[in-house]
């Protein structure tokens, strides 16, 4: 259901995610939210008011500029950000509704704190606290504790976070909005169609120029699992010798470093490559270069690049947990993470069943109309104006 304004609202959105030139999946949805939101002709009697930290570039895809309707606030401080310079601006000039998307609701006194909504990604720390540091427990802990605490409205990217939060953290599940995210792959104009369609040039040295590969896209950390693909596919090496490699592509995260480790130990240096973060510009040749997609993460929130591969016409394996088969659905092979053997039958398959990866892409392509940037943002618009009337 829309609901609709009948007066101008001021609606206040941390920008500081959305503006950063690297973007993981967190930033993408801060962007895109925001981008669609603008574009919403239900938002045209709206002002928004974006705060970052520094000066959002002047760039096509960003949706700052140019709007009559959009000021951006730029407030530089070096440290605790949200919790000093933000929370100073939004208490000195209050929004009617302060939108939260990829961070923390500033801790402020809540007679002095603007009516807040905040899209709560996952609480993987609490599932997996060994993939992160016990002060990024600490500060996760606390501070999703405190904007599920004193939000108007809490977004959740999927049911299985909505869970976790009522779990963990007793949100009333009225107060929680499951809004889906979508996938926009990054295509690039006509005019630069041609520089596009190349495999970045860290992309990987392969064996000969026409070797395909099995790729994984995503931050290279423990809560991936990537030790256990890479195992499954060292069991695939050497009982099979299959003739393709793996692309683990991916900024590094904590305790990154230990896998490239892990495949020298395994004699693969030549065939597992980590070419580091990818550029959006150049992500559509990556996929598009896949022999199928390797995601068997022990948990996530949405989990954006099923989507993305699938959006791309990629055969997908992912695990079946937390809310991979809700955002995969029929369209993806579904493993235990905690399994390697598991892992390895189903990259097999993918690999030497081409009536199976043909029958994954078009369940792929009809399962990714199932989401939509204009419908997320359509519905978090709703839940922003719903959280600016109760204070009115």
């Amino acid at each position: 259901m829309i609901i609709r304004s009948t007066s101008s609202v001021q609606v206040g959105i941390d920008a500081s995610r959305a503006v950063r030139a690297r973007r993981t999946g967190t930033e993408r949805y801060s962007l895109e939210i925001i981008r669609h939101l603008l574009a919403l002709p239900e938002a045209a009697g709206h002002r928004f008011r974006l705060y970052a930290q520094t000066q959002p570039p002047v760039t096509p895809e960003q949706p700052f500029w140019g709007d009559p309707r959009v000021e951006v606030c730029v407030l530089p401080a070096r440290r605790l950000w949200t919790h000093t310079a933000l929370a100073w601006e939004v208490a000195r000039r209050r929004p009617d509704v302060l939108f939260v998307p990829s961070h923390v609701i500033p801790f402020l006194p809540p007679v002095l704190l603007p009516p807040a909504v905040v899209t709560l990604h996952d609480v993987g720390y609490r599932r997996f606290p060994a993939a992160h540091t016990a002060s990024q427990r600490l500060y996760l802990d606390i501070s999703t504790r405190w904007s599920s605490s004193v939000a108007r409205q809490v977004i959740a990217p999927s049911q299985a976070t909505a869970q976790d939060l009522t779990r963990f953290y007793a949100t009333p599940a009225a107060k929680i909005q499951v809004i889906y995210e979508a996938a926009e792959i990054y295509r690039g104009d006509a005019e630069n169609a041609e520089k596009n369609s190349a495999l970045p040039p860290r992309i990987p040295r392969l064996r000969g120029e026409k070797t395909p590969y099995a790729l994984y896209v995503g931050t290279i950390q423990p809560r991936k699992n990537l030790a256990r693909l890479i195992d499954a596919y060292a069991l695939l090496v050497q009982r099979h010798g299959i003739d393709w490699d793996l692309v683990i592509a991916g900024g590094r995260g904590w305790l990154g470093d230990q896998f490239q480790s892990q495949v020298a130990g395994l004699g693969l240096g030549e065939r597992v490559h980590f070419p580091g973060y990818v550029a959006d510009e150049a992500l559509p040749a990556l996929w598009r270069g896949a022999l199928f997609f390797a995601f068997p993460s022990l948990y996530e929130g949405f989990g954006l690049p099923v989507l993305e591969a699938q959006e791309m016409g990629v055969a997908v394996m992912t695990s079946n947990n937390s809310s991979l088969p809700e955002v995969a659905g029929d369209a993806a092979l579904l493993v235990d993470p905690n399994d390697v053997e598991a892992i390895a039958d189903a990259m097999l398959r993918l690999s030497r069943d081409e009536a199976l990866r043909q029958e994954l892409i078009a369940k792929g392509y009809e399962n990714v109309n199932r989401f939509s940037w204009e419908k997320a943002a359509r519905e978090t618009l709703a839940v922003l104006e719903a959280a600016a009337r109760k204070d009115r």
